[in-house]
């Protein structure tokens, strides 16, 4: 079906708004946003004019051939890291750009990826509970400690993906698990089990730490765009002191 020219950017809108709320929702920083979005327009021979924020896009597109434009604005959800979707957008740009791909090819590659199943819930528990373990290890801990940050960490991953899922405040969620995870490894402390519990405590609530956030927020600076640098960086600031909440609530418990 030949869509008219005004179906033909109302649909472009749409998919390019799409894009960039996905790539926002799952940890790409501005530059990739803007940059993503405007291969594919260009690629249908659009102009963008892009403004993104932290939780909405407004994006202009404007063909100067037949003198068209249109606007639209898109709230994105909450955000949570999935590199498989930014890979994959990104690509999909280049194929689109390299191989003149309709729209509803573009259609089909989005919900491909938007459906790409995440690893087994028991499978995340274990391999971030081994990589706090494993922290523990280069902090100089042994046996006893590195047992006590994976089931520290196993656990409070466990609290924190159950808070998630009933909708709660995502920093109450962080509090939550700090608070767990230091409550079981300050045990330890309280209770002088191994030679060096205060490892496991201090490596057991490392999974919280806010890296995407931090990484994305310095990127938007040098890239000179302020606003959503400074509230990424504040939003990374406040997971830290979420963070170190459950652990001050853990250390007052213990008195330690």
């Amino acid at each position: 079906m030949v869509l008219s020219e005004k179906d033909k950017i109302n649909e472009l809108c749409q998919i390019l708004l799409e894009v960039g709320a996905l790539l926002m929702e799952t940890g790409a920083n501005t530059f990739r946003i803007r940059v993503t979005v405007t291969r594919i327009a260009s690629t249908f021979g659009y102009r963008t004019e892009l403004l993104i924020t932290h939780h909405a896009l407004m994006l202009t597109l404007y063909n100067e051939e037949s003198d068209q434009f249109f606007s639209r604005l898109k709230q994105t959800s909450s955000h949570r890291v999935n590199f498989k979707i930014v890979s994959g957008l990104s690509r999909m740009s280049w194929h689109i750009a390299e191989e003149n791909w309709s729209f509803e090819m573009v259609r089909k590659e989005i919900d491909r990826l938007k459906a790409v199943s995440h690893y087994p819930r028991i499978v995340t528990l274990l391999m971030v509970a081994l990589a706090g373990a494993s922290f523990c290890r280069l902090f100089g801990g042994e046996a006893i400690e590195m047992i006590v940050a994976f089931v520290a960490t196993f656990v409070g991953l466990f609290v924190r993906q159950e808070a998630v899922k009933r909708d709660f405040n995502p920093y109450l969620c962080i509090f939550s698990a700090a608070f767990v995870s230091s409550i079981i490894s300050g045990a330890t402390v309280y209770l002088h089990i191994g030679n060096n519990p205060e490892y496991a405590f201090a490596t057991s609530v490392l999974y919280l730490i806010p890296g995407i956030p931090l990484i994305n927020s310095l990127l938007d600076l040098l890239d000179g765009n302020i606003i959503n640098g400074v509230v990424r960086g504040i939003n990374g600031l406040t997971i830290a002191l979420s963070i170190a909440l459950g652990l001050l609530g853990a250390i007052l418990i213990y008195n330690i």
